[in-house]
């Protein structure tokens, strides 16, 4: 459904992106990866999803807590794969504090990596995008891009600036052949969260499935984890013809967690 496409998908050398990097590329999009990670680890992906898929796959480790870099993403993956059709900005990083124990470099360092660098990749991509008129925006939000949690100041004012910038940038190319949406996960098991079950263990002398069980508990009513490849699935879709006129949305996927 995706040949000949080129899509940036941002931290995607793990977690979701990863996942999301597989699914594109599964229907034929070429791929521009980015993130941080074993340089032999990622170089196996690489090569791995252009030999599966029979697309073209390179790599750019840009810093996108730095704009300059963020931009550079863009301008790279132009040069290489042609243009930039789709732009998943999904990367992201955590920390966990009471508000006024929380470390000022850690607000700054998360606002940048979850925030800001959505900014600046659609600011770069969108000139191509409108000139060709066509392009899918897909920014990964969070349950907390839409309620909130204790101790995560930062990441829950990042992720409701997600939403914010996906709405401006939905309206504003409305009529432009670019739809611009978010992806709202509950919890996913990814190593990011796979860190929180093992603090959480340690913290309460539980084992790691009482851990997982507790912590699914507190907020996801399905008392299951939303899977790395259903987030890549809700993300081909959002590519798809069927879903032209969906725009300025955010989509949860989050076993009941926002129903409640």
């Amino acid at each position: 459904m995706l040949k000949g496409r080129n899509a940036v998908v941002t931290g995607s050398t793990s977690g979701i992106g990863e996942g999301v990097a597989r699914a594109l590329a599964a229907q034929g999009a070429n791929i521009m990866l980015n993130g941080f990670g074993d340089a032999a680890a990622i170089e196996k992906l690489r090569a791995e999803l252009a030999a599966k898929h029979g697309v073209k796959v390179f790599y750019n480790p840009a810093d996108l807590s730095k704009a300059a870099e963020c931009a550079a993403l863009i301008e790279d993956a132009e040069k290489r794969l042609g243009s930039v059709d789709i732009l998943v900005n999904n990367a992201g990083i955590q920390h966990v504090s009471p508000v006024d124990e929380f470390p000022t470099e850690k607000w700054d360092l998360i606002i940048a990596i979850n925030l800001s660098s959505a900014f600046h990749t659609i600011h770069a991509a969108l000139p191509g995008m409108k000139k060709r008129g066509f392009g899918k925006i897909i920014n990964t939000g969070s349950t907390h891009a839409l309620v909130a949690s204790a101790n995560k100041a930062a990441y829950v004012a990042a992720k409701h600036g997600i939403l914010g910038l996906t709405k401006v940038v939905a309206l504003e190319t409305a009529t432009t052949g670019i739809t611009c949406n978010a992806i709202c996960p509950g919890w996913v098991l990814t190593p990011l969260v796979q860190k929180q079950i093992d603090a959480r263990a340690a913290n309460e002398k539980i084992d790691l499935k009482q851990a997982e069980h507790n912590l699914l508990a507190e907020k996801q009513p399905s008392l299951r984890f939303t899977k790395v490849e259903d987030i890549g699935g809700v993300a081909v879709f959002l590519c798809s013809p069927a879903a032209q006129n969906i725009t300025g949305i955010a989509l949860p996927v989050d076993g009941g967690w926002t129903a409640q």
